[in-house]
């Protein structure tokens, strides 16, 4: 099997399980470059894009299931889209880069096997204004930076603030994912010339990915065994960038 291939199916399963807990699949789809050998230039443009296409769905779908909160997204939003377009206009150094990207997916792996084995959560609390603000920032910043739409940083935050439900989580963390992604991505739009030939085929695989995860998280269980799996390859992929 040849590396496009290769990178094509590992996208489909990453957009499978990220959008069916309301992520778009940067951290993912990160892992997978980064394993494959591609540049930092390829990789962040690219993984944005994607990133776009997926989240649009999941916000849709889980929209349309009554799971969004518009009080919880705003004031999180509000700092994090000028800082995620502020974001994208930095172009960090290769090793920087590497090393950013590394401990974001390292962090998004124990972000997975927490959400695999948190307990379901009905009972919440007022999403304090400043707080949001504050966090919204930092993570819009931090989005722009590396090429993920925020999601893994955000969902942890309402969850163990018991801001937000399991399914309000989801579907507040895709639409912050979408605007965070947009913003990235015009803060610096002479990166859309480093986006590789073979963008066609991965956004189909990335958008097929986003219309069953979505499905899944919207309606029905996220496959737990999965979130294991796309762990463990975080994990691998995050020291792959940090040590080589």
């Amino acid at each position: 099997m040849d590396q496009t291939t290769t990178l094509t199916i590992l996208i489909f399963l990453a957009a499978i399980l990220y959008s069916s807990v309301g992520h778009a699949g940067a951290s993912g789809y990160l892992a997978a470059m980064a394993l494959m050998g591609l540049t930092p230039d390829v990789m962040k443009p690219t993984a944005l894009c994607l990133n776009v296409l997926v989240a649009t769905i999941a916000t849709a779908r889980f929209a349309r299931a009554g799971c969004f909160s518009w009080s919880i997204f705003w004031p999180f939003a509000v700092t994090s889209i000028p800082l995620a377009f502020l974001g994208g206009a930095i172009r960090l150094p290769s090793h920087y880069y590497q090393a950013a990207v590394g401990a974001v997916l390292l962090f998004a792996a124990i972000r997975l096997i927490y959400a695999a084995t948190k307990a379901r959560q009905d009972e919440t609390k007022p999403v304090p204004f400043f707080a949001a603000v504050f966090a919204g920032g930092g993570i819009g910043l931090l989005s722009g930076l590396t090429g993920v739409g925020g999601g893994i940083f955000l969902s942890p935050v309402l969850l163990l603030a018991n801001w937000a439900t399991m399914r309000q989580t989801a579907a507040v963390s895709a639409a912050f994912i979408l605007v965070n992604s947009i913003a990235g991505l015009a803060g610096n739009l002479a990166s859309v010339q480093y986006l590789p030939p073979q963008i066609p085929m991965w956004a189909a695989a990335a958008v097929a990915g986003g219309f069953i995860g979505s499905e899944l998280g919207s309606r029905r269980v996220a496959p737990t065994p999965m979130k294991y799996i796309l762990a463990t390859v975080l994990v691998i992929a995050g020291c792959k960038m940090i040590f080589t």
